[in-house]
C-alpha cells in the first residue's frame, strides 16, 4: 500500500507532464502505467514514418521547449527522445506493469482508493491519494467498428497502432479504413512500398498542407475562428481543387471549428492527394459487408483485398475501472464539459488530463491547470490548519 497527495493513472504525455508540473511544485505523486514503458503509444504503437502534425511550438510539454535546431515537424523517434529527456529532467518515475482494476472515492477517509494488479507478480496493490488524475486519454484503446462479415475476412486485419511500415504488404491489395491523418499517411506509405492501396473515406474531410495549418494556428491568436476557417479553407481549395470527384467530400463547417467542437482534426496531406488524383490510391465510400476477401461498398462496388488496416481512431477506457465520477465523465468515458469550459476538473479531487481533443497543446495546458489547482487547494488547507 502507498499514500501520496496525487495518483496519476496513465504514463503517456498527459501523465508524465502532470507529474512533472506537480514535482516542480513539490507535490508528492505517483504515476501508474499498465504497459512496460511510459509513452507506449509513441514507443510501441506508432508507425515508422509518423511525424507530429503540428509545428513544434504547439507540441511542447510544460517547462521544456524543443531545441532551436529541431525540425519544425518533429519525427516520431525525435519526439520519443524528447520524452525520455523530459522524464529524466523532471524526475518522473512511473510505476510500470500496473493495471488499474478499480478506483473510487472513499468517503470514510476522504481519499481516492486505487486498486491495481501487478502484471509481473499477479499481486494486487492499493494506493491512496487525496487527488486522482485520469491521464489515460482519448487514445487508450484502438477502435475497430463492427462490420458485417469482418470476423470471416480471409486476410490480415490490423489497427493502425499495429502498423509499422508497408514492407510486408508489397504487391498486395490493402484497404485502409479512415481518411484522417493516420489513414492518409498509412495509405501513402503503403503505396510507396508497392502495395495496391485503397482507402475508405467514411466522412467528409478537410485537406490542408502543413504550412496552411501552421498559418491557421498563428492567425487564431488574432482573428476569430470563423474568419480563420474561411482563409484556410480557401487556401486548401486553391491547393487541391475539388476533391469530391475523387471521392473525398469537404465538410460544411470549417476545419478549426470542427477541431474545437468535435475533436476531429483536418487531414494534413503528406503526398496522398497526388496519388489519389493519379489513381495510384483508390477511394471508396463506407463498407457495407465483407465476404471472405471480397469487400462490398455503399456505391455497390465489390473488390478483393488481402489486408485491412483500420485507422478508425480510439476509445476511452475510463468507464472500465473508474467507479463514480459521473460529474466529470459521461458514459463513453469522455468529459461532459468541452473546451474552453473547465472540462478537466470534477468533484472530490478528480481531474482528467489529455481529454480536450487539442493534442499536445491541450495536454500541456491540462497539466499546468491541474497542478496549479491542486497546489492552491493544498495551500488553502495548510492555511486553515495554521
Amino acid at each position: 500500500m502507498g499514500e501520496v497527495d496525487v495518483i496519476i493513472v496513465g504514463a503517456g504525455p498527459a501523465g508524465i507532464s502532470t507529474s512533472a508540473c506537480l514535482n516542480s511544485l513539490k507535490i508528492s505523486n505517483i504515476v501508474l502505467e499498465r504497459e512496460d514503458c511510459y509513452a507506449s503509444l509513441w514507443k510501441k504503437r506508432a508507425y515508422d514514418r509518423l511525424k507530429l502534425h503540428l509545428a513544434k511550438q504547439y507540441c511542447e510539454l510544460p517547462h521544456m521547449p524543443f531545441p532551436q535546431d529541431a525540425p519544425t515537424y518533429i519525427p516520431k523517434n525525435d519526439f520519443v527522445r524528447y520524452l525520455d529527456n523530459y522524464v529524466s529532467r523532471f524526475h518522473v518515475s512511473p510505476i510500470l506493469n500496473r493495471n488499474v482494476e478499480s478506483a473510487f472515492f472513499d468517503d470514510n477517509i476522504s481519499k481516492w482508493s486505487v486498486v491495481v494488479k501487478n502484471l509481473i507478480s499477479d499481486a494486487y496493490e492499493v494506493f491512496f491519494g487525496k487527488f486522482l488524475v485520469v491521464a489515460t486519454g482519448e487514445n487508450s484503446q484502438g477502435y475497430i467498428p463492427q462490420i458485417d462479415g469482418l470476423d470471416g475476412f480471409g486476410g490480415n486485419v490490423i489497427h493502425s497502432t499495429q502498423y509499422e511500415n508497408g514492407n510486408c504488404f508489397s504487391g498486395k491489395n490493402v484497404l485502409v479504413v479512415g481518411s484522417g491523418n493516420s489513414g492518409m499517411e498509412i495509405a501513402f506509405d503503403l503505396s510507396n512500398w508497392g502495395a495496391k492501396t485503397s482507402i475508405v473515406a467514411r466522412s467528409p474531410v478537410h485537406l490542408l498542407t502543413e504550412n496552411i495549418v501552421k498559418l491557421g494556428m498563428f492567425l487564431l491568436k488574432f482573428l476569430p475562428i470563423k474568419l480563420v476557417d474561411i482563409i484556410v479553407s480557401a487556401l486548401g481549395r486553391l491547393t487541391y481543387g475539388d476533391m469530391s470527384e475523387y471521392g473525398l467530400r469537404k465538410p460544411i463547417k470549417g476545419p478549426f471549428f470542427l477541431k474545437v467542437t468535435t475533436g476531429r482534426s483536418p487531414t494534413i496531406d503528406v503526398g496522398s492527394v497526388p496519388k489519389i488524383k493519379s489513381g495510384e490510391i483508390k477511394v471508396f465510400p463506407s463498407i457495407t459487408s465483407i465476404e471472405k476477401n471480397n469487400i462490398k461498398f455503399e456505391d455497390g462496388d465489390n473488390s478483393y483485398f488481402d489486408a485491412i488496416v483500420f485507422a478508425t481512431g480510439f476509445r476511452s477506457t475510463v468507464r472500465n475501472w473508474l467507479k463514480g465520477g459521473e460529474d466529470l465523465f459521461n458514459e463513453q468515458g469522455m468529459p461532459r464539459q468541452k473546451f474552453p469550459n473547465e472540462y478537466w476538473k470534477g468533484k472530490n479531487g478528480l481531474y482528467c488530463a489529455g481529454f480536450s481533443s487539442r493534442g499536445l497543446l491541450g495536454i500541456s495546458q491540462d497539466a499546468k491547470n491541474i497542478a496549479q489547482d491542486i497546489s492552491f487547494i493544498l495551500t488553502q488547507k495548510k492555511e486553515k490548519i495554521n
